[in-house]
């Protein structure tokens, strides 16, 4: 897609490993909206964005989306017909928006565990080109960013689930937070922010959000955007966590196109720091790459560098280990076929999940040297950082 490029500001957190880089902002080249959609006064809102970003918009005549099959006509395959090209249906999807409405199977919330009590969904889909995404594997079909209209109907079907959580809320470490959801499962919020408004809705609401007596909730939300301006006069009440998606430099240079630099990420974790709003670090996905240590120690001292000088932040970190499915090898490989990243079944080791699939991770040895060099680095680096969970 075409991108609106602002300079990203200065930092103490830059690194000659991590150079500066513009800040971005996603323009779709069209803008799909349903019938269904096009009823909500925050689709509209959305609709008047995207005309202002230059976007093409289209008024879809039923609610159902086009396929995003794009038919390679120089050839043509055993049945006669023109096979799918991949790559131009992968791009032409990549550079869609759709403004939908959320079903009702998408309100019943589920657990997201380690992360928080449920996950919630303000979207489906993210602008980015990270080419180990893990969207390939928990989404079916073509990649388009879907962002919904029916967002009062979505933040009203929260209160529930108030009181209910067994992941965090039941933790002796994180009882403080209450009950907590997840919002970016599913999409970067803030990647799509500038177009949606949603995020900022979903802050405020848990800001006001009126608790019974002894109830504490939490808002969290993890991004490799760096677009926080406009969130942060909201009124968020400390009621929401933004966590900020790093990674080594060479993972980050190598296999996160369409994103912040990380240094423009870690200028923002201060912004929202500064602003009162919990933060965290989503390190992920962590990956045993040439003198891992050494970009991971840049990393980390990076991050530190950020926060200098904000008194006692509360600051999180999550720290994610790369792994992938079959499945989710055979989409990445569609979408990026001359990818680099490290899909080789040889050397990982397979962990059978709840639902009796399986997927590949790094082998003992390899998982137990990450997860020492974090938990001794972290605690001399960032003291004041409150480990939640290594996966």
């Amino acid at each position: 897609p075409k991108i609106a490029s602002a300079e990203a500001s200065d930092s103490s957190a830059a690194t000659a490993e991590y150079p500066p880089a513009p800040a971005r902002l996603w323009r779709p080249r069209r803008v799909l909206i349903t019938p269904d959609a096009l009823r909500y006064p925050h689709a509209q809102a959305m609709l008047v964005r995207a005309e202002a970003l230059g976007a093409e918009i289209l008024r879809l005549k039923a609610n159902r989306l086009p396929t995003f099959a794009v038919r390679d006509a120089s050839k043509i395959g055993p049945d006669g017909r023109n096979p799918v090209d991949e790559r131009r249906s992968y791009a032409q999807a990549k550079t869609t928006l759709a403004i939908v409405t959320a079903p009702p199977s998408a309100r019943r919330l589920q657990p997201i565990p380690p992360s928080a009590d449920w996950q919630f969904h303000l979207a489906q889909g993210c602008p980015a080109h990270c080419q180990y995404c893990y969207l390939a594997g928990s989404l079916s079909g073509p990649p388009v960013t879907r962002a919904y209209a029916n967002l009062d109907d979505i933040l009203s079907n929260l209160t529930p689930y108030l009181g209910q959580g067994t992941v965090t809320s039941r933790s002796s470490d994180r009882a403080a937070e209450g009950t907590t959801f997840e919002a970016s499962c599913y999409t970067d919020p803030l990647g799509i922010e500038h177009l949606t408004g949603s995020l900022a809705a979903a802050i405020e609401h848990f800001g006001r959000w009126s608790l019974p007596p002894g109830r504490q909730t939490q808002l969290r939300f993890t991004t490799k955007f760096a677009n926080v301006d406009p969130l942060l006069p909201l009124a968020h009440n400390r009621r929401t966590r933004i966590r900020f998606s790093v990674n080594a430099a060479s993972v980050a240079r190598d296999f996160e196109g369409g994103t912040a630099s990380v240094p423009a990420r870690l200028d923002a974790m201060r912004k929202v720091a500064e602003a009162g709003y919990p933060v965290g670090l989503t390190i992920a996905p962590i990956m045993p790459v040439a003198n891992w240590r050494e970009q991971y120690t840049e990393l980390l001292t990076a991050a530190a560098a950020a926060l200098r000088g904000i008194p006692s932040p509360d600051l999180t970190a999550e720290l994610i280990t790369h792994r992938f499915t079959p499945g989710s090898k055979d989409v990445l490989l569609s979408w990026y076929p001359k990818t680099t990243l490290d899909l080789l079944e040889s050397n990982r080791t397979q962990k059978r999940t709840k639902f009796g699939t399986f997927k590949y991770v790094y082998p003992k040895d390899p998982m137990a040297e990450l997860r020492t060099f974090f938990y001794e680095a972290i605690p001399r680096i960032l003291p004041t950082c409150h480990i939640l969970y290594w996966t």
